[in-house]
């Protein structure tokens, strides 16, 4: 699945235009490397997003195409640093 639509789906961004505009900003890194918003995910990448001066940090437990709004936590596990 490709990372833009991964964090629509798993709501950690709402809008997938705006997964894309971060990815072009270079905000959005999967294995700590900066990706293009086709980029392709898997089960257990490491995604970390950057929003102002906050970095999230996130790990993939599962890929799905679409979830319901009380499963989209489901999908990933987040590291605190």
């Amino acid at each position: 699945m490709r990372i833009d639509k991964f964090l629509k789906v798993s709501r950690l961004i709402k809008r997938r235009t705006v997964a894309k505009e971060a990815c072009g900003k270079g905000r959005i890194k999967i294995n700590e490397r900066e990706v293009k918003p086709g980029a392709e995910v898997s089960i257990g990448d490491m995604v970390s997003i950057e929003m102002g001066n906050r970095v999230m940090k996130f790990k993939i437990k599962d890929i799905k195409e679409h979830v319901k709004k009380e499963e989209a936590t489901d999908l990933y596990e987040e590291i605190i640093q």
